[in-house]
C-alpha cells in the first residue's frame, strides 16, 4: 500500500463515519424466526444479526452473534434474552425502529422504543454494533448503548451502567450477577436474588477508584476506567494479543466472574482463551448472609480452570434440579433434630 494510499484511506475514515461506509440494511428489511432466513452481517461478515435456536427446535433468541466462528457466540441479545416462537418477525420501521412481532405480526413483543426522528436505514457493524440510522445520518439507537452480557472493543460502560449475566449458558434471561460503574465513579461486581429487589445482596469487587466516570473497551482491546482527570486505572496485563489476528469480547458470565476473552480469526478448531478475569477467587470473593453464592444452599464451591468455579453437592446430598449444577442442594436422608442426631447422611 502507498503512502498516498493509506493517507486517503485515513482521510476518508475521518470524513465518513463507519455506519456511513459499511453496508446498509433498507427500511422495510425483515427478519423470520426460522431455520432458513440469512441474518443480516457486517460487512466483513465478522459479525451477524438475526435469530439463533436456542436448544429447542421452536424457541429463537433474536441477537448478536459472532458469526465466522464455530460456536457463533452470542454477544448482545433483545427482549431481555426471553426466547419467541418459530415465525415470528423483526422489521425495520421507519417511526418504530426495530420491531420484533409475534408470528401473527400483530402483537409487538419488543421494540427499540421511541427513537425521536425517523429511521433511513440499519447498519451491522464490523465492532459489532447494531446501529439505527436518521435520516440526517445521525445515530438514533445502537446496540453498543445498551448491553446485556458482555462488552465490545470499542463500547464504553458509562456511569449508572451495567453488564447482566445471564441465568445459565443458555437461558438468557438475568441471573444474579451485575457489573455496575456507580455513580461515585466505582466499578463493582454485585450479586442480587431478584430482579425486581431495589437493593443489591453482596459486592464481591470493587475497584474504589472513586474518580472514575467510563468504563473503556478500547481498538486495541485494552480494558481500562478512565478517570475525571483522564487518567487511566488498567485492568487489562501489558501484553494483549493482536486485535487484528484475534476477536476479543469482555464478558460478565453466567457464574459470576468478569473475563476477557480472545479468539483467533483464523480458520480451524479454535476455541476462546482466558487473557483476565475478576475477581481472583469468586468462591471466597461472595461471602455474605444473603442468600447464596456462586452455588446453590448446601452446594460446594470449588475453584477449577481459569478461576472458573464448579459446584459439588456434599456427600449425602443431590442436585434439588439436575439439570442446574450450580443450583441448590437436598439432603438424601430425612434430617433429624433429635439430641442424639440420628439423622443419617449414609441412609
Amino acid at each position: 500500500m502507498t503512502y498516498f494510499t493509506k493517507y486517503l484511506l485515513v482521510l476518508v475514515l475521518l470524513i465518513f463515519p463507519l455506519h456511513i461506509l459499511a453496508q446498509t440494511i433498507p427500511l422495510g428489511s425483515s427478519l423470520i424466526a426460522n431455520d432458513e432466513t440469512t441474518p443480516w452481517l457486517s460487512q466483513s461478515g465478522d459479525f451477524a444479526f438475526g435469530f439463533k435456536k436456542i436448544q429447542s427446535q421452536n424457541q429463537f433468541l433474536l441477537c448478536i452473534y459472532y458469526a465466522k466462528i464455530k460456536d457463533a457466540t452470542i454477544v448482545w441479545y433483545a427482549n431481555g434474552g426471553n426466547l419467541v416462537p418459530r415465525g415470528s418477525i423483526a422489521e425495520l420501521n421507519p417511526q418504530k425502529g426495530l420491531i420484533l412481532r409475534d408470528p401473527k405480526g400483530k402483537m409487538i413483543i419488543w421494540s427499540t422504543g421511541r427513537i425521536g426522528s425517523n429511521v433511513a436505514y440499519a447498519v451491522m457493524n464490523d465492532t459489532g454494533n447494531f446501529v439505527l440510522v436518521g435520516v440526517d445520518s445521525s445515530v438514533l439507537w445502537e446496540s453498543f448503548r445498551y448491553p446485556t452480557d458482555t462488552l465490545m472493543p470499542t463500547q464504553i460502560l458509562e456511569i449508572n451502567n451495567k453488564l447482566v449475566a445471564r441465568k445459565s449458558e443458555s437461558f438468557f434471561v438475568p441471573g444474579r450477577f451485575y457489573l455496575r460503574m456507580l455513580s461515585d465513579g466505582n466499578l463493582v461486581l454485585v450479586t442480587q436474588s431478584k430482579p425486581t429487589n431495589f437493593d443489591y445482596d453482596a459486592e464481591y469487587y470493587n475497584n474504589e477508584a472513586n474518580s472514575g466516570y467510563r468504563l473503556v473497551f478500547d481498538e486495541f482491546g485494552s480494558v481500562y476506567i478512565l478517570k475525571r482527570n483522564n487518567q487511566r486505572l488498567v485492568l487489562t496485563p501489558p501484553k494483549v494479543p493482536s486485535i487484528s489476528e484475534n476477536y476479543h469480547r469482555l464478558s460478565l458470565d453466567f457464574d459470576g466472574v468478569l473475563t476477557h476473552y480472545y479468539h483467533p480469526k483464523s480458520t480451524g478448531d479454535q476455541k476462546w482463551s482466558t487473557l483476565w478475569s475478576l475477581p481472583d477467587n469468586i468462591c471466597l470473593a461472595i461471602l455474605d448472609d444473603v442468600g447464596s453464592g456462586v452455588c446453590g444452599f448446601n452446594n460446594v464451591c470449588n475453584l477449577g480452570e481459569n478461576q472458573r468455579p464448579y459446584c459439588e453437592c456434599p456427600k449425602g446430598y443431590s442436585l434439588i434440579d439436575p439439570n442446574n449444577k450450580y443450583g441448590s442442594c437436598k439432603p438424601k436422608f430425612v434430617p433429624s433434630c433429635d439430641e442424639f442426631g440420628q439423622g443419617n447422611p449414609e441412609e
